[in-house]
């Protein structure tokens, strides 16, 4: 009981090979999350509220001065002393403008106020760990930067502790300092921005408005800033608001560097607001679990606007790959289909007609045996039949047996894999032609006809068939459908013509015997040994050519936790096969032909464009969400109607029909995740140096036999 209640332990818990994928990618959702918190792509509110009645505003306060202390339950405001000017600057820093204006208040031994918001601060923290090191005061000025008189005090308070966390973590102090956003001179304060006010000073803040406002936003002239940063009287004191983010700010460096040097010489002093007054630093510094808490938030900040960056390099890769790849396919597919469909097209002098073998490995296939044996027998072509049984408990053997068919033999092993009952079967066979196929497939009568043709060609040393979809009556199988059709069969064209096909499928292949005993056999090496054999053969010197007219009908998975290990296994042995050839990158002749040429195709389109397509789907829901929604939809669409173009000229040349394409968006949206996922276990099974082992999938026998030549695809049921 102890150790069946373990086993239910351990089946329940998520292997370590899915919970990474799904920690990756909740990561990069993260990630994503925070920077659109950190560039107010939301929670952010950009009313602005009218003014109202000030009849409730305090008449000391309306008529004193910029700097409001409202804490302790008490009221005062403050003047600047004369000749002391404050020069504030709001809503940043910027990376552009904020190191200009502290190099001139630098050049001129100035102090000031720099009110900044959370959003940039946690961007920029070196900007403000600059402006503390060089003597200047921080201010808060909000988070987001919205108008507090339209927020509760629950926003009020979440905006400031945000603003605070941001600074603590780029510079280790919290501030008593805060300008409200929208603010003015306090003569402007009314009955809904009075309570705001009042709030501050009960959460221990300091209120600073300003005595001039040089508006220097609306870019007027830097003297014409100058005009409106002096007091109305001369030799009066001020606090100035001007800013150092939100534009172009040239014209406000260009006022400072005049303004500066000519008010010190009139005896005027450029202090914090603190100096002024001749009150205690501003700045309270901050240890222990909040000083980390900020560094955290500042540093998780910085590490998703370095991913974001990396992963716009990386959409920008990835839609280059994708149009190049669709700009290949309909180019050399159009090519091949104009080749191959000549009337006077010739693989050689004369046809091939002399006898094939056909193998079929076997591993309890009790439930699809008998229609792929029968299929065969209704060739065209004059050919012998090999199954190999590789240890089936299920008796695949004896039904086979049982059919008494004279061209039809059964072949027992035990249980080694399909490499291996291959390579038994080709010692079996007695032709020099072997064809190879699954135990779950069926072959149209001219399939294997059709497949030995390209053999009347001497250089030609293997061919892939055309692998169709039989079962793709449920929308998991549409979806193959469409991959079968698109992704492979249009790849395979492409690939034809630039005599570098990467992969003979292993549901519809043949093979030159002779190119089979030159490059070993089929290969253990690999969990993909159809891609493995198939770059054998091209380093060896062998032609691999495409025929797309051997159909032949395979069971797709139905499952997603089937169509996983499936898919799994096809990628991870995709990357064991490119690793395993890597050499040929370096050799010389057709070794290296198809080392500098077929190698990185096959790395950009079956490795790396898939695992980063999906980055196309996380722009938009980002887009969606925080950024120009019309265009980013728009753009979505333009990328699909792309794809929605080569599946239709794909399915043209397969003769298939077009109505599965309805079924295009929800795929792109949904099935390419689930590539994505099992690409991304598959890179992390090959770096952290795991092994996968060889997994059967459970097969129905959906597939009865295959369409007849020439009329439209049917699905067929095992239901009848």
């Amino acid at each position: 009981m102890a150790r069946a209640a373990h086993r239910k332990r351990r089946s329940t818990r998520l292997p370590l090979r899915y919970l990474l994928p799904a920690l990756f990618l909740v990561a990069i959702m993260l990630m994503l999350l925070l920077r659109g918190y950190v560039h107010s792509e939301f929670l952010a509110d950009h009313r602005v509220n009218p003014p109202t009645s000030n009849s409730k505003v305090p008449a000391d306060v309306l008529e004193g001065g910029p700097v409001v202390d409202t804490r302790n339950g008490k009221t005062a405001s403050y003047h600047v002393p004369e000749r002391t000017m404050v020069l504030t600057f709001d809503d940043g820093p910027d990376p552009v403008w904020t190191p200009k204006v502290l190099d001139v208040l630098h050049q001129h031994d100035a102090r000031g106020v720099f009110f900044i918001t959370g959003t940039m601060a946690s961007r920029y923290p070196a900007l403000v760990r600059r402006m503390v090191d060089e003597g200047h005061e921080i201010g808060l000025h909000t988070f987001n930067h919205p108008d507090l008189s339209l927020q509760s005090t629950s926003r009020i308070d979440w905006e400031l502790a945000q603003n605070q966390l941001a600074l603590v973590g780029a510079t280790g102090v919290r501030t008593s300092l805060f300008r409200p956003p929208y603010s003015s001179h306090a003569h402007a304060l009314d009955n809904d921005t009075w309570p705001v006010t009042r709030h501050l000073g009960e959460r221990g803040y300091i209120t600073v408005f300003n005595d001039t406002d040089t508006k220097d936003w609306s870019r007027p002239g830097a003297q014409e800033i100058i005009r409106r940063a002096m007091p109305e009287k001369s030799g009066d004191g001020a606090i100035v608001l001007m800013h150092d983010s939100g534009g172009d700010r040239s014209q406000t460096v260009e006022a400072l560097e005049i303004m500066l040097p000519r008010l010190k010489a009139e005896g005027y002093r450029f202090v914090n607001v603190t100096e002024a007054l001749d009150a205690p630093s501003a700045h309270t510094p901050v240890g222990g679990f909040e000083l980390w808490k900020g560094k955290a938030f500042v540093g998780a900040v910085s590490v998703s606007g370095k991913a974001m960056g990396v992963l716009t390099v990386l959409l920008a890769v990835v839609g280059s790959l994708v149009l190049l790849r669709f700009a290949l396919m309909l180019v050399l597919s159009w090519l091949h289909a104009r080749r191959v469909r000549r009337p006077d097209f010739r693989w050689g002098d004369e046809p091939v007609t002399r006898p094939v073998s056909v193998l079929v490995p076997a591993y309890n296939e009790a439930k699809c045996i008998v229609n792929t044996v029968r299929s065969l027998d209704a060739s065209d072509h004059p050919i012998e039949i090999i199954v190999i049984d590789d240890g089936s408990t299920d008796g695949t053997a004896d039904i086979v047996e049982s059919l008494r068919m004279p061209n039809v033999r059964v072949v027992r092993q035990a249980n080694a894999g399909k490499p291996a009952a291959l390579n038994n079967g080709i010692r079996h066979a007695r032709y020099d032609i072997v064809v190879m196929m699954d135990g779950d497939t069926v072959f149209e009568p001219c399939t294997v006809r059709e497949l030995v043709q390209p053999f009347a060609d001497p250089e030609v040393g293997a061919v892939a068939g055309n692998a169709k979809v039989g079962n793709r009556d449920k929308l998991i199988g549409a979806w193959q459908h469409i991959e079968y059709v698109m992704g492979f069969n249009l790849d395979r064209r492409l690939y034809d013509v630039l005599r570098c096909m990467p992969t003979i499928p292993g549901a519809v292949g043949a093979f030159r015997r002779e190119a089979l005993h030159r490059v070993g056999g089929m290969s253990e090496d690999t969990l993909a040994e159809d891609t493995d054999i198939t770059m054998a053969m091209h380093r060896d010197g062998w032609r691999v050519v495409y025929a797309e007219n051997a159909r032949a009908w395979t069971e797709a998975p139905e499952s997603v936790q089937q169509l996983w290990s499936q898919r799994y296994r096809w990628s991870y042995g995709t990357m064991q096969a490119i690793w395993k050839h890597r050499r040929a990158f370096l050799e010389r002749g057709p070794s290296g032909r198809f080392g500098r040429v077929g190698l990185p195709l096959v790395s950009l389109f079956m490795v790396v464009a898939p695992l980063l397509a999906p980055l196309i789907d996380i722009f938009l829901l980002y887009g969606v969400i925080f950024g120009p929604t019309g265009k980013t939809v728009a753009a979505w669409l333009g990328v699909l109607a792309v794809q929605a173009i080569c599946a239709a000229y794909a399915f043209r040349l397969d003769r298939e029909r077009m109505t599965h394409l309805l079924s295009l968006p929800l795929q792109q949206l949904l099935y390419r995740q689930l590539m994505y996922v099992v690409l991304l276990q598959s890179w992390i099974t090959a770096l952290t140096g795991g092994r996968l082992r060889w997994q059967k999938l459970r097969r129905t026998g959906a597939v009865e036999s295959a369409p007849v030549t020439g009329q439209p695809t049917r699905e067929r049921s095992a239901a009848r």
